[in-house]
C-alpha cells in the first residue's frame, strides 16, 4: 500500500491542475470502489472549485468551494494520472508505460484547467467519499490519527509521550497510525535502520522514566524525517503499482538500505553485518542484527 511519500507525490503531481480550477464534469464509471459511491457523488463534485489539495497521514483531501470536502485513499492498486490534450513529450524526457488496461479508469475529472484526472485501480481497494468540512474531525478514517511525521508538532518529545508505557515492539509502535500517521511497512524497516535500532526494541524505551525522550527517540525522530524527505524528493517508492501523475515511477527503490535486501551486506560503514528478514505482527521486517540495538 502507498505509504506517505507515495501520495505525498501524487499530491505534489495534482495540485497544479486541481487547485484553483473547476471540476467542470465528473464521471463515476461504476458503483463502486471499496465501498458504494455516495448517491449524489458525481452530483456535489460537478461545477465545483477546488480551493486547496491536501494530505493526511495515506489520504488526499480536496477542498471544494460548497464547504465538502473529497477524502480519497489510493488502496492497494489505486493510481492518478494527468491527461492533458495538447501534451507532447518534451525531449529528452523519460516516462515510464503505464501498463494499466483503461477498463480499470474508474473516476475522471474533467478539470477546467484542461486537464482530465484519471484514476485508475485494477483491485478496487481505494475509495473517495464527500463530507462536509465541520465532519472532518469525526470522520471515522480521519479522527484517531497521530501527528503527521513531518508536521513542526511532531518531535522527540512527542513520540516518547506517545510511546512511554507501551510493552508492544518498536515497529509495532511506528506502524500504528494512532502514534504517528503514515508511515509503513518500508519507511519504519529504513528508519530503524537509519537510527540503528532494533524493530525488536521495547517502544518504552525511547521514553525515560519521567516520560522524557532518550537519545534513541532523538535520532529515530532524525531519522524519520531524513527518510520520509529523501522519499518525497524521489517520488516515492515503485515496487509494484506506484507511478507518479505523470505515469513515472519513484526512484526511492533504488536508495533502500535495508528493506528488501536480504543476505546483502549492511551498508553502515564498518559493520560485518549481513542483512535478516523475519515476519514480526504478519509483516516482513528488514534489519541488521549486528548493528540495530
Amino acid at each position: 500500500m502507498p505509504e506517505l511519500p507515495e501520495v505525498e507525490t501524487v499530491r505534489r503531481g495534482l495540485q497544479p491542475v486541481m487547485e484553483g480550477a473547476k471540476i467542470v464534469t465528473a464521471e463515476a464509471r461504476r458503483g463502486d470502489l471499496r465501498f458504494p459511491f455516495q448517491p449524489d457523488f458525481v452530483k456535489r463534485l460537478q461545477g465545483q472549485t477546488v480551493k486547496g489539495l491536501g494530505r493526511r497521514a495515506k489520504y488526499l483531501l480536496a477542498d471544494l468551494g460548497s464547504g465538502d470536502v473529497l477524502l480519497m485513499h489510493l488502496g492497494m492498486s489505486g493510481s492518478f494520472r494527468v491527461v492533458k490534450p495538447d501534451h507532447e513529450e518534451r525531449p529528452g524526457e523519460f516516462h515510464y508505460p503505464r501498463g494499466k488496461d483503461s477498463v480499470h479508469d474508474h473516476v475522471v475529472f474533467h478539470m477546467s484547467s484542461g486537464a482530465d484526472i484519471v484514476f485508475n485501480d485494477p483491485r478496487r481497494f481505494g475509495f473517495m467519499k464527500i463530507i462536509g468540512r465541520g465532519e472532518i474531525e469525526h470522520e471515522p478514517h480521519l479522527k484517531d490519527l497521530g501527528p503527521e511525521p513531518l508536521g513542526n508538532e511532531f518531535d522527540a518529545a512527542m513520540l516518547a509521550r506517545a510511546c512511554a508505557g507501551k510493552k508492544t515492539s518498536l515497529k509495532a509502535a511506528l506502524l500504528d497510525q494512532r502514534v504517528v500517521a503514515g508511515l509503513g511497512n518500508i519507511y519504519v524497516c529504513e528508519a530503524l535502520f537509519r537510527a540503528h535500532l532494533s524493530p525488536r526494541r521495547l517502544a518504552a524505551t525511547l521514553a525515560t522514566r519521567k516520560g522524557e525522550p532518550t537519545d534513541h527517540a532523538k535520532r529515530l525522530v532524525e531519522a524519520i524525517h531524513t527518510v520520509l524527505n529523501e522519499a518525497i524528493r524521489a517520488g516515492g517508492s515503485s515496487l509494484r503499482d506506484h507511478r507518479q501523475t505523470t505515469g513515472e515511477l519513484g526512484y526511492f527503490q533504488h536508495s533502500f538500505q535495508v528493506y528488501d535486501r536480504e543476505g546483502e551486506p549492511c551498508r553502515t560503514d564498518g559493520c560485518e553485518g549481513v542483512v535478516k528478514r523475519f515476519v514480526q505482527n504478519g509483516r516482513s521486517t528488514f534489519w541488521c542484527p549486528k548493528c540495530q540495538r
